[in-house]
């Protein structure tokens, strides 16, 4: 069961992987963004993904271990590079949030990256380790709770800052989860749960983009031609798929109708063009991913490797069901990608990276072998007869 676990994560994101650049094949040719030249996205996604499969290898041959050693460090680093999205000449505002980093006054216009999304990484990292050098103390409140949950609280305060409430949300989600598996007490993070509701919806109410998009989300017939477009035009997508779609290709609100048919509402165009077959099939991966991953977690050889394990499987699940929750009109639009499939390096890079640890957590953990289990049943059936 070790090696399918193994087998199925690394299929279930080779798919993945396959079905977004084939999806971003369709969507992107005649797309605004690729300057009049065709498939120049998809050879840029290309490149992100010889990168992201090198970092992943690296990552993989590496002990796992070490990042419980260099985790401050780790934590250091995602809060510079959080930061850095405040400095004027090297951040870039897009839909009135500041969470790319660039260089394009210094001429490299190739760097752009969104440090949120190796944040989670971070957190995961950290956390984890937290809770194993703290194990004794895990149920008291101040080494338990107050302490890690100001870590936490440190990421998420400066990515909220940025305006990216989605990945804030999900960063609050990760550290919750991970607190809750390493046996933290219910009733500090019943009230944590309460207030992070709390926290939410005041930054939402003082917002007037957010109110406006919740507002859009409540009722998309009415908003549908300004906040509410994208949901509407999304929800177009799945409706003209229907159950076998259009055709590979063949879709029609790529064509200028839904905004972001290559990042944030890919899956959309997914349901346009293979229909509730291609997005279920797409569901189906997650699944697969999800349940291997949590397999490979919960046989770590110790607690940093299963806390870890549990933090990026937990990460990339969320991420992937907030990001089709929003698509199919479920949840308020809050600009998350969908892992392995959305068009951009940071996602793909920070994806990967999650994957390579899995596999080096995988190739340290004891599973018992074909054989020993063969000779373990003959010794049963002997002493039976």
């Amino acid at each position: 069961m070790g090696r399918f676990s193994l087998f199925s994560v690394l299929a279930a994101v080779s798919l993945l992987i396959t079905l977004g650049l084939v999806t971003l094949a369709s969507t992107s040719y005649f797309s605004e963004e690729a300057g009049g030249e065709g498939y120049n996205m998809l050879r840029s996604q290309a490149v992100w993904l010889a990168l992201s499969l090198v970092l992943c290898v690296v990552v993989a041959c590496l002990d796992f271990n070490l990042w419980y050693r260099f985790r401050w460090w780790v934590f250091g680093v995602a809060v510079v590079g959080l930061l850095l999205c405040y400095v004027p000449f090297l951040s870039e505002v897009v839909n009135g949030a500041r969470r790319w980093v660039t260089l394009k006054s210094l001429g490299l216009g190739f760097v752009h990256l969104q440090p949120s999304e190796f944040a989670k990484i971070a957190c995961a990292i950290v956390m984890a380790g937290w809770y194993v050098r703290n194990e004794p103390n895990t149920r008291e409140f101040k080494y338990g709770f107050l302490l890690p949950g100001g870590v936490a609280l440190t990421l998420i305060a400066v990515v909220a800052g940025e305006v990216d409430l989605g990945s804030a949300t999900l960063l609050a989600a990760l550290s919750i989860g991970i607190m809750f598996v390493a046996g933290a007490r219910m009733v500090f993070l019943l009230p944590l749960l309460v207030s992070a509701g709390g926290a939410l919806w005041w930054v939402v109410k003082h917002m007037p983009n957010r109110v406006a998009r919740v507002m859009a989300f409540m009722d998309l017939e009415k908003y549908k031609d300004g906040l509410g477009l994208q949901q509407w035009r999304a929800l177009l997508c799945f409706g003209s798929g229907g159950p076998l779609g259009l055709g590979l290709g063949n879709g029609r609100q790529k064509n200028g109708f839904l905004p972001e048919p290559n990042t944030d509402f890919i899956f959309p165009n997914i349901g346009e063009e293979l229909g509730l077959a291609g997005a279920g099939f797409v569901v189906l991966m997650f699944v697969v991913l999800a349940a291997a991953g949590m397999w490979i977690a919960a046989h770590a050889p110790n607690r940093f490797g299963r806390l870890l394990g549990f933090g990026i499987v937990l990460t990339l699940a969320m991420e992937a069901l907030l990001n089709m929750g929003v698509t199919t009109a479920l949840l308020p639009n809050k600009g998350l990608p969908l892992p392995f499939v959305s068009y951009g390096g940071s996602s793909l890079l920070s994806a990967m990276l999650g994957v390579g640890i899995l596999i080096s957590i995988h190739r340290q953990s004891s599973y018992e072998s074909k054989k020993d289990l063969l000779q373990l049943r003959r010794r049963r059936m002997t002493a039976a007869v």
